[in-house]
């Protein structure tokens, strides 16, 4: 009889700590962006920065963007510019660049994510981000 007590007084305590949340479920979000380009346009997408908490720029050179896949006909690059981080409640513009995406020679409708590698060199090393697009290319006419 002793052990059923104990069974059953074990499990009581055990009850709380099987529902006391202990675990909890976390979700991962990829930020994708979606931008819509006719044969021949170009759009600035974002401002491309490294800081510190600060707010001083960190970067040692313009970041350079990769395309590591994408569609044909669309090419990105880094265009240097001193841009401000609001999103970090910066004021004063720190040295960066402004990631632009252009088409060209647009033949048929086509609807690609486009993954873009873009490296930094800053004075705590070289550092990398990935970036997903999702890409709708329209012929001119």
């Amino acid at each position: 009889m002793r052990s059923g007590k104990a069974m059953t007084c074990a499990f009581a305590l055990m009850l709380p700590i099987l529902f006391s949340g202990g675990a909890q479920a976390q979700t991962i979000e990829f930020t994708v962006t979606n931008i819509g380009l006719k044969s021949g346009e170009s759009t600035e997408l974002n401002d491309i920065y490294f800081i510190n908490t600060n707010c001083k720029s960190l970067l040692t050179a313009t970041p350079e963007v990769e395309i590591l896949d994408g569609p044909p006909g669309v090419t990105a690059t880094i265009n240097p510019a001193k841009v401000v981080p609001r999103g970090y409640s910066c004021a004063k513009p720190v040295a960066g660049g402004k990631l632009v995406i252009s088409a060209k020679d647009v033949q048929d409708y086509s609807f690609t994510r486009m993954v873009l590698r873009i490296s930094f060199k800053t004075e705590v090393g070289d550092r990398q981000r990935t970036e997903n697009i999702n890409v709708a290319l329209f012929p001119s006419n």
